[in-house]
Formats: C-alpha cells, sequence, structure tokens
C-alpha cells in the first residue's frame, strides 16, 4: 500500500458516521407527473389532429406541384381554369381566354376596370353596368379587327367617325346641335333626302362651291320667307328644258284716263302705270319688255343682242 492510499483510507475512518442518513429524491412525482404526462399526451393528439386536417385541405383543394384547384402556375404565368371568384381587387397585367373559348367577367352590379399611372393616380376607368357602359379616359378610340384604322374616337375637343360609311337608320334622323363638316351626304337607295331646319335657316357652305345632284328625282327647297339665290362673284345657271315660274301676280294697266272729260285739268287724272313682263333671250340673258296688246318678247331680237 502506497502512503497516499494510507491516509485517504485513515481519513475515511476518522469521518463521523450518522445512524440515518438523509435522502433526496431527484425527479418529478405525483400530481406534477400526472400533469405533465397529461400535457404531453394532449400536446400529441394536437399534433396528430393538425397532421390530418393539412392532409385533408391539400386533398381538398388539390394541391400540386404546379399550383392548387382551378390555379396553375406555368412559365408564362398563371392559368385559372373554370369558374373563379375574386373578393377582393385583381391587379394583373394581361388577361386572355384560351384559344378555343371566350373571355367572360360576370358580376352581380359593375364590372369596373381601373388604369392607374405609377403614382397610383386613376387615369382610365369602363365601368359596365346595368343601365350604362360609361368611360372615362383622355382618348377613346375604336379600332378595326387588324387594329391599324381607327373607326371613332372621342376626346375634349373633337369626335372623329373613320368608317367609309356612317349609316343612321332611325326614323327621326340625325339631329345636328351645331354645324357639320362632310364631303359627302346621301341617302339610301329608294329613299329620300331631307335637309331640314325647322325652326331657323339652312346654310351651305364651301370654299369651291355646294353641289346639290338628283339623279334620279326631283330637288325641292321649300322656305316659308324668302328665297336667295345670290352669286357675288360668278352666275346663277338655271339649264333645263322647261322653267315655270308658279303663282306669280298678273298686273294690269289703262292707258285712258279715270275721267272721261278732256276738259278736266292735268292734276285731277290719274297716273298711268306701267306694267312690264320678263323676257329671256336665248344667250340666257333676261330683260324687261313693256307689256301690251302684242307679246315683243319673240320679236325683239335687237333687246336680246344689246341687253
Amino acid at each position: 500500500m502506497t502512503r497516499e492510499q494510507y491516509i485517504l483510507a485513515t481519513q475515511q475512518n476518522s469521518l463521523p458516521r450518522t445512524e440515518h442518513p438523509q435522502f433526496y429524491p431527484v425527479g418529478i412525482y405525483g400530481w406534477r407527473k400526472r400533469c405533465l404526462y397529461f400535457f404531453v399526451l394532449l400536446l400529441l393528439v394536437t399534433m396528430i389532429v393538425n397532421l390530418a386536417m393539412t392532409i385533408w385541405i391539400l386533398k381538398v383543394m388539390n394541391f400540386t406541384v404546379d399550383g392548387m384547384g382551378n390555379l396553375r402556375v406555368t412559365k408564362k404565368g398563371i392559368r385559372l381554369e373554370g369558374i373563379s371568384e375574386f373578393l377582393l381587387p385583381l391587379y394583373v397585367k394581361e388577361i386572355h381566354s384560351r384559344k378555343d373559348s371566350p373571355l367572360v367577367l360576370q358580376s352581380d352590379r359593375n364590372v369596373t376596370v381601373n388604369a392607374r399611372n405609377h403614382m397610383g393616380q386613376l387615369t382610365g376607368q369602363l365601368t359596365i353596368g346595368a343601365d350604362a357602359v360609361e368611360a372615362q379616359c383622355k382618348r377613346f378610340e375604336v379600332r378595326a379587327s387588324d387594329g391599324g384604322k381607327v373607326l371613332f374616337s372621342a376626346d375634349e375637343d373633337e369626335i372623329v367617325i373613320g368608317a367609309d360609311r356612317l349609316k343612321v337608320t332611325g326614323t327621326e334622323g340625325a339631329v345636328f346641335g351645331h354645324s357639320v363638316e362632310t364631303p359627302h351626304i346621301r341617302a339610301e337607295p329608294s329613299q329620300d333626302l331631307k335637309l331640314e331646319s325647322p325652326t331657323r335657316s339652312l346654310v351651305m357652305e364651301a370654299p369651291r362651291g355646294v353641289q346639290v345632284n338628283a339623279a334620279a328625282g326631283d330637288l325641292k327647297a321649300t322656305c316659308r320667307k324668302e328665297l336667295h339665290l345670290q352669286s357675288t362673284e360668278g352666275e346663277i345657271f338655271l339649264n333645263a328644258d322647261t322653267i315655270r315660274l308658279g303663282n306669280l301676280p298678273v298686273g294690269s294697266f289703262s292707258s285712258s284716263s279715270s275721267f272721261s272729260s278732256s276738259s278736266s285739268s292735268p292734276s285731277s287724272s290719274a297716273p298711268r302705270q306701267t306694267i312690264y313682263e320678263l323676257c329671256a333671250c336665248p344667250n340666257g340673258k333676261l330683260y324687261l319688255s313693256p307689256a301690251g296688246a302684242g307679246s315683243t318678247c319673240q320679236s325683239s331680237s335687237n333687246i336680246c343682242l344689246w341687253s
């Protein structure tokens, strides 16, 4: 036995020994242990229920690697199949349907499409309601199927109709509150064309002339008061087989004095009234000829030459 072992053995023997040693239990016992087991069991049950609910939701919502339900995530974007409902606003860059089916946007109230700038301000709005379709924008355009020709455009200054032919089928025609500028106005075949201003005057102006043509019918101009034909620099040319001026008043005059007495004073005699007749020359000029017993319109060739 070494010296160190001997010293240790003698020191252990010299320690006082107690008759009843005290033991301190280590761990959880009693009701604490039962509560711990209960909470562990409750946590295990909760985890199992959550796992079961997660599996059920994945199965019901049809979650796959590409998406969920009717929603599929592809390289080109998001694809929805069938009917989809959006309860909150939808922000997308482009919406298009499949090649073999149309795109339908349906709502119980109004369908509103908004366009905003980078500042979030509203720049354009299209509202489709039960009573009307409203468009709020700076310029509204309707283009052809190829997207090139503008068929209709409207802004704050003007409205442009770019179609080759504008057809108005209303029974009352078209009513314009202000001026109308167009190169051609034509009625339907076998239909009459009527330009009317019920309470105001009708003015047709053109810098190089106004042409009114009725190829297979009559041309009628009717007014309530005066009808003026005025040419400031040119002439008024009437070219027809027959030119008739109807409902003209016919005047008469008498060469005799109102008093048969020759001794009456000159002041008592009635003034003589001269009546002229309007004659037309072969070259189209008009002249006045005194009306008498015999008409001089056919015999006054000298007047036609010098008038």
